[in-house]
């Protein structure tokens, strides 16, 4: 097992962008909760050894719990929270060997305290989650919660495995035991998700507006906002998101995902330059494939070939790597594929997404594919999967609009994309204003 000395992290790479940064995307989660509203931080930290009287103390929670284990390598508790807290940095900063890392202080505890160890099962359920592993990560979830059934984190976690499985009732009845256990600020933003998910967007607004004001800690304020603002603009009021996005920023300044959300915003209205400016600092803080899209597709829209395709030749990279790993598809790179690859190939991952991962976006994911495939009998099976649960998703309803349309179905067409414009006017540079414009055939042609 390794010693305190195998968590300490490498030095910084000198000159240009890290290898990492290729390859890094391929085991990030873009699970909405598995972390960042989990309340999984270490829950106690010791301070660090100073140096000398009045030296500085680090507020790195990872620095601080490498200071711990190194003073007591035997504690379990200690390896557990370090592992973690890993898991969290490795959330905001997409460096996939700190993932490697986390693994390790988690086994370490584990090794320690193999049996009733919650803490280390829920961080391993988490870590699992985190690198879409979710049959694994349920596995985890649910020792933890045997071990200990009133750990509220657990539950949490046993949700995220549940919900990314297509198991939503069951993820429904975990979130609201996290809930009864323990009413913060994280099991508030899953109650939010579920709602979500149902398509009850008030509701879901304000459960995630309760968990801002529950938020004890800057992150757990900053992924409230991210949220906050991401309803905001996926129901379009995108002002309403940039201020949300704003005020993240103001509390956790350079954080990828709010960035991500405030580039959105801009795009929706009409504020190319800031959109791009805001999509350029994410990718350079955790370059993960939504934001290399975003970005990539906002350039297209705008007419910049040469730049969206800067961004689309980093995704094929990975892409590349994913392939020579055995790492599984995920759900924007099916979709890349899907319009700017094989679509062929875009339904053999598609599919192989699936096994893993039954989710209602890996759905809406496949069905694309087979759209673009030209079988479209299928796709549109795929396609009222994707929106069984009555989510609130324009994408989906577009997807779906274009899917009914190659069939025939003229009507069900109509129907999907006044949805799908309906709940979201601006939801992508490029399909939004094709939605309109096949809507207005649709209309002409009658």
């Amino acid at each position: 097992m390794p010693g305190p000395t195998d968590i300490d992290p490498p030095p910084p790479a000198r000159g240009g962008r890290r290898l990492r940064n290729t390859a890094v995307t391929l085991v990030l989660g873009a699970v909405l909760f598995t972390v960042g509203a989990l309340g999984l931080a270490p829950q106690q930290q010791a301070p660090t050894e100073s140096s000398g009287a009045g030296a500085p103390r680090s507020t790195d929670p990872a620095e601080v719990l490498r200071a711990r284990v190194r003073k007591l390598p035997a504690d379990p508790a200690g390896w557990s929270s370090l592992g973690m807290a890993y898991v969290q940095q490795a959330r905001s900063t997409a460096d996939a060997a700190t993932y490697t890392r986390a693994e390790a202080a988690l086994r370490k505890s584990l090794a320690l305290q193999p049996s009733g160890n919650f803490a280390a099962e829920t961080g391993m359920g988490a870590l699992e989650a985190a690198r879409h592993r979710f049959t694994e990560a349920l596995t985890w979830a649910r020792r933890a919660t045997t071990s200990n059934p009133y750990s509220a984190p657990a539950q949490g976690v046993l949700a995220d495995a549940l919900t990314q499985l297509g198991r939503y009732e069951a993820s429904y009845a975990a979130v609201q035991r996290m809930t009864d256990l323990r009413p913060d600020s994280s099991a508030l933003a899953r109650a939010s998700y579920s709602w979500e998910l149902r398509g009850d967007t008030a509701r879901a607004r304000d459960l995630m507006n309760k968990s801002l004001q529950a938020a004890g800690t800057p992150a757990e304020k900053a992924f409230a906002l991210t949220h906050l603002a991401t309803l905001a603009l996926e129901s379009g009021n995108p002002r309403t998101a940039v201020d949300f996005a704003g005020t993240g920023l103001a509390a956790l300044p350079g954080d990828a995902a709010l960035l991500e959300a405030r580039a959105r915003a801009h795009t929706a209205l009409g504020q190319h330059a800031q959109a791009v400016a805001d999509f350029t600092a994410a990718i350079a803080a955790a370059p993960l494939p939504q934001y290399l899209l975003g970005l990539g597709d906002l350039q297209r829209s705008l007419g910049h070939r040469e730049k969206a395709e800067e961004q689309y030749d980093v995704l094929r990279a990975q892409e590349k790597v994913r392939r020579a790993t055995g790492g599984v598809p995920d759900v924007d790179g099916v979709l890349f594929e899907a319009d700017h690859g094989d679509p062929d190939t875009a339904v053999t991952m598609g599919r192989a997404a699936l096994r893993q991962r039954p989710f209602i976006a890996v759905h809406d994911a496949f069905a694309w594919a087979l759209h673009r495939a030209g079988r479209d009998t299928e796709a549109i099976e795929q396609a009222d999967l994707a929106l069984a649960l009555g989510t609130a998703s324009a994408p989906f309803h577009y997807h779906r609009a274009l899917i009914n349309q190659a069939l025939g179905r003229t009507g069900a067409a109509e129907t999907d994309l006044r949805k799908a414009l309906d709940t979201d006017p601006h939801f992508h540079p490029v399909d939004a204003p094709r939605a309109r414009a096949v809507l207005s055939r649709i209309e002409s042609d009658r």
